[in-house]
């Protein structure tokens, strides 16, 4: 490759990832999806996914570029190196489910409801962690905000305040203990 020459290719697609960043353009999605989808589930099967299990993740896969299209930075990388690693990483996540082991004992059948009491117990433990998590600081109790109820990274959580990555998890790991004793 000549140097320089993958700013240029890429540029098209930073403008596309910029529309939808910003206006939440269907279209660009759209040339986004036709483009990089099919060359997803390329390297997904390429790696051992079966077609079906390759075109359900690639298509999670593009529903992720869609709703952290926020995170990219292209100063940081290409498209296709973000939309690949969003790819990467999920594949990862699919061979460490299917090697968790089975339960033996799989009840089938309709579950039972819970009774009054189990209902009442949950609806108040509900409310301790609540109160538990609002009385944290602040700045514990924003990140555990991201991290759980946004379901973002420590990175991607590090990217959005600007904070050191060491700083996020030493306030989430604090937040954590906090946490943990108040549920006791």
């Amino acid at each position: 490759m000549v140097a320089g020459t993958e700013k240029t290719t890429d540029a098209p697609w930073v403008a596309e990832m910029r529309r939808i960043r910003d206006d939440r353009d269907r279209a660009a999605f759209a040339a986004l999806f036709g483009h990089f989808a099919p060359r997803v589930k390329a390297f997904l099967v390429k790696s051992g996914a079966e077609p079906s299990v390759a075109e359900d993740c690639a298509q999670d896969v593009m529903v992720t570029v869609w709703r952290k299209a926020h995170l990219f930075d292209p100063s940081r990388a290409s498209v296709a190196t973000w939309v690949f690693t969003i790819a990467r990483n999920r594949r990862i996540d699919l061979l460490r489910r299917d090697r968790r082991p089975e339960p033996e004992d799989l009840t089938w059948g309709p579950s039972h409801e819970p009774d009054q009491s189990e209902v009442v117990e949950m609806n108040q433990e509900t409310e301790r962690l609540g109160a538990a998590i609002a009385s944290l600081p602040e700045k514990q109790r924003v990140l555990i905000e991201k991290a759980f109820y946004g379901d973002l990274s420590h990175r991607e959580i590090a990217d959005i305040t600007g904070l050191p990555l060491g700083t996020i998890k030493s306030r989430i790991r604090l937040a954590l203990d906090r946490l943990r004793h108040a549920m006791r």
